[in-house]
């Protein structure tokens, strides 16, 4: 009760923001707003094609926004099943993942380099 919650709201939201830089979701997500010909020559850039990206962003996307949801809807019953929200996206990314994209396109995209 020392430390008010906005407080640690604003430290986490700071950690998050700062640790985006550098990150393969970051610069793909940066790259739905970009025209194709300033593209960096990045793998996944030269691996994937540019809709097949954009899908796989916006695959990722959802799943952030389902934690969202899950993290801070007002009920706490509701906030209880964070952690299997979480859980939840392993089979998300190994099962349904693959029935929508390649192998290739997966290792491509999957930040591995």
């Amino acid at each position: 009760n020392l430390i008010p919650t906005p407080v640690l709201y604003g430290v986490f939201l700071w950690m998050s923001i700062t640790s985006l830089e550098g990150s393969q979701f970051w610069e793909r997500l940066l790259l739905i707003f970009t025209e194709q010909r300033q593209y960096p020559p990045a793998h996944f850039v030269r691996r994937v094609r540019q809709r097949r990206m954009h899908l796989f962003t916006l695959y990722q996307i959802v799943g952030v926004l389902v934690l969202c949801a899950f993290g801070f809807v007002p009920v706490d019953y509701l906030q209880m099943l964070l952690p299997l929200a979480i859980i939840l996206l392993l089979p998300a990314r190994y099962l349904v993942a693959p029935l929508i994209f390649s192998k290739e396109e997966l290792s491509a995209l999957d930040g591995h380099e």
